[in-house]
């Protein structure tokens, strides 16, 4: 229960705080100090830094670099339709193609005909024996030393020596690679760029040629093995055709022309068997009929038939004549009688050798018809005998088919390629030849070599000091140690009551202040019908807010006696801050938090109110309802993040709506950056809200103090003890207690017997 005559009791408290120990090392503040005090032994040793740094630099040997620019375009000139290596169109292909030629650049052949064509085993620096005087004076007489080392030995150290003289490099992106060389002497050095380019090229146009001989070669060792491959394939066909009797010309056998003529003439057999016999039948179908015999198409064509019938014609018409003459019994007419009856039977005679001949027709065509028939059965028997000999024969074929296509493809090819050894398909070429440099590429110039000794020696002046700083620190803290402990426990100085450098508080029973918000210490308006364009007005935002023209109240005194006990708890020269906390509707919290800022803010105050309610957002919501706002960014403590910006109000708070997932870490950042900035004398923060989360009591550890809001609407006594539970460890900051008497809506209202 709360007792408004007693303080409240903080058993936890009873121990006492235990002293800090002081933090080792220096301060910006104090390193900056350091470094004035010992600012011209530092110029002075920077100074000698400079001098050294160019004493070294004119004692070093000079060495000149120069640059050969090779183009190696991975794409080969075309001058014949098949190359002997596939190219590559692939852009990271292209790009390995290039690489790999900037390694064939300092590869042992290369360099080993450098060294070769400008006799580099001889130079004293690459490896090479140095003349002496008397060398030089025997080859002044014409006499000259032999050397004693071996010719491979010498170019060996040359190879070795040249290989660390060459970087080759290629330029990102392009087909472009750079060739540096560097040599004491700059003619050389240019001279040696020009030979690596020029024996790369030359290397280049060499390996190709020895491909494609070896191609060549590797074709031609194989072209006589195919060539008795395919003439044993052929003598095989050969051979078999005769042994299966397979004569004819390329596209079909003679047996199969002889079928198919065959099979033509007994067709055409068939068909004139097929006539004879028409024929014949009519004929005989005319003969039976007992018409006239010689009425068909070979009597009506014969001019003997119509001879005969053309007389038979007119021996009738004489007859007729005569019978109407002359009597039955006239010789003449039975002359004439006689007459007609011979040139009828005349007739029936022709009409009948008619008749015979068509039968020897039809006899003849069915004869011809048998013996074709015989003779094309027989044929198809061959044929289907050859047919299963066939199957061999197709196989030998296929067999002698690819023998001649592997043999010529091979022939052909090594044509190709022999031809390829006398052309350069490399594209490959120098674009820029190495000039004689005129500037030094090392040591740097002198003024270069000046300003990196003044840095070094100012540094290690720097660093030299502020560890004999930090050394003589130790040293004294460990003696200091020493004598505490052997000193007397009651000659041991009591701790001070107050640390402010620490932020400890100076009496963990101070009892807290307690405050009541009345319905007569503040004024109720609408929120948003009084609200205009600028910055808001706490006032004007529709909750009750203390009254701005009335006298110092109990409420006033009680936030400045708050204030004061905070200001004792917190660290000097920074703002203090100050956390609202309790249970019941977040609205009500909120709501006491601005008058709270009200209160310090009337008495000249520069406060900083954050909202750390991310649940309820109650003065957020409140405030992003409001008329167009005036925002900042929260100056230049945000330097290596993104700033929250903060409202600025008409009432001389600023106010910072943090909501939302990772609110309470941006809220301790804002915190961090209010305490180390100028701007604010105060941090008000409205929460964390009860129950306390992992997150809010990080929260509540960073403030220096704490404000419990306790509502009138609910058990004092039950939310006074769910508090001090919540805050478990933490109620030494509870510096004082607002009784919330405000009319709200009210959930569950109980008053217990210690507040009536």
């Amino acid at each position: 229960m709360l007792a408004y005559d007693k303080p409240i009791r903080l058993s936890k408290l009873d121990a006492g705080p235990k002293p800090a120990a002081k933090a080792a090392g220096l301060n910006v503040l104090q390193l900056a100090q350091l470094l004035w005090r010992r600012k011209t032994a530092i110029a002075f040793a920077a100074l000698i830094g400079a001098c050294a740094a160019i004493a070294i630099g004119k004692s070093l040997t000079p060495k000149y670099l120069a640059t050969a620019q090779l183009y190696v375009d991975p794409r080969e000139l075309q001058l014949v339709d098949r190359e002997l290596t596939p190219r590559s169109q692939d852009i990271s292909g292209l790009a390995m193609v290039v690489e790999s030629q900037a390694r064939v650049i300092t590869s042992n052949s290369v360099l080993m005909q450098v060294i070769k064509d400008t006799r580099l085993d001889k130079d004293p620096e690459f490896g090479g024996a140095s003349i002496g005087p008397v060398a030089k004076l025997l080859g002044l007489l014409g006499l000259h030393m032999g050397s004693s080392a071996p010719t491979a030995l010498a170019e060996t150290a040359a190879l070795d020596a040249l290989g660390r003289h060459i970087n080759v490099k290629k330029t990102d992106r392009t087909f472009i690679v750079d060739i540096d060389v560097w040599s004491y002497d700059p003619a050389k050095a240019a001279m040696l760029a020009n030979a690596i380019s020029n024996a790369y090229l030359a290397e280049a146009k060499n390996s190709q040629s020895i491909a494609a001989r070896r191609a060549t070669n590797d074709l031609s060792g194989r072209l006589k093995e195919l060539q008795d491959r395919l003439r044993t394939a052929e003598n095989a066909l050969a051979i078999y055709k005769a042994q299966n009797n397979f004569v004819g010309t390329q596209d079909t056998l003679i047996t199969d022309q002889q079928l198919l003529a065959s099979n033509q003439r007994l067709a055409a057999a068939r068909a004139a068997t097929l006539e004879a016999q028409a024929k014949y039948d009519q004929i005989e179908a005319s003969r039976r009929n007992a018409g006239d015999a010689g009425a068909i198409p070979e009597a009506l064509q014969s001019p003997t038939l119509g001879n005969l019938r053309a007389q038979y014609a007119e021996a009738r018409r004489k007859l007729a004549e005569m019978t109407a003459e002359l009597g039955p019994l006239h010789p003449a007419l039975r002359q004439m009688e006689k007459q007609v009856e011979d040139l009828r039977r005349t007739i029936n005679e022709e009409v009948d050798r008619f008749t015979q001949s068509a039968k020897n027709d039809l006899a003849r065509a069915r004869d011809y018809e048998t013996s074709l028939t015989r003779s094309l059965e027989a044929q198809k028997r061959q044929s289907v005998q050859l047919s299963h000999a066939s199957v061999r024969l197709r196989e030998l074929e296929r067999d002698v088919e690819a023998s001649r296509d592997v043999y010529q493809s091979f022939l052909k090819r090594s044509r190709e390629t022999q031809e390829q050894e006398s052309l350069n398909t490399s594209n490959a070429r120098v674009i820029g030849e190495a000039t004689v440099p005129q500037r030094r590429s090392f040591p740097p110039p002198m003024t270069v070599l000046a300003a990196i000794g003044l840095v070094l020696g100012g540094l290690a002046a720097a660093g030299w000091f502020t560890g004999v700083e930090l050394l003589s620190s130790e040293i004294a803290g460990q003696a200091s140690d020493q004598a505490m402990r052997v000193r007397p426990a009651a000659e041991t100085p009591a701790l001070p009551s107050k640390t402010s450098e620490t932020g400890f508080p100076p009496s963990a029973a101070e009892k807290p202040g307690i405050a009541r918000l009345q319905e007569a210490d503040v004024i109720r308006t609408l929120g948003g019908i009084l609200a205009s364009s600028g910055p808001p007005d706490l006032t004007q935002l529709g909750w009750p807010t203390l009254r701005a023209a009335t006298p110092l109240t109990t409420f006033l005194t009680s936030m400045r006696d708050m204030r004061e006990a905070l200001s004792r708890r917190s660290a000097a020269n920074v703002a203090p801050v100050m956390a609202v906390i309790g249970q019941g509707l977040g609205r009500d919290r909120s709501i006491v938090t601005v008058n709270v800022a009200l209160a310090a803010a009337r008495d000249g105050a520069r406060v900083l109110m954050i909202d750390a309610d991310p649940e309820r957002r109650a003065l957020s919501n409140k405030l992003a309802g409001t008329a167009e706002c005036e925002a900042k960014r929260l100056s230049w403590l945000s330097i290596g993040g993104k700033a929250e910006r903060t409202i600025k109000t008409r009432n001389g708070i600023e106010v910072l709506p943090i909501a939302g997932p990772g609110a309470f870490a941006a809220t301790g950042k804002a915190i961090a950056q209010a305490r180390a900035s100028t701007d604010y004398d105060l941090v008000i923060v409205d929460g964390p809200a009860l129950p306390f989360s992992a997150e809010g009591r990080k929260l509540i550890d960073v403030a220096d103090g704490l404000i419990g809001m306790l509502s009138a609407s609910f058990d004092v006594d039950g939310c006074m003890d769910d508090i001090l539970a919540g805050l478990d460890g933490a109620e030494h900051k509870l510096i004082g207690v607002i009784i919330n008497e405000l009319h709200s809506v009210p959930v569950q209202p109980v008053r217990s017997a210690a507040y009536a």
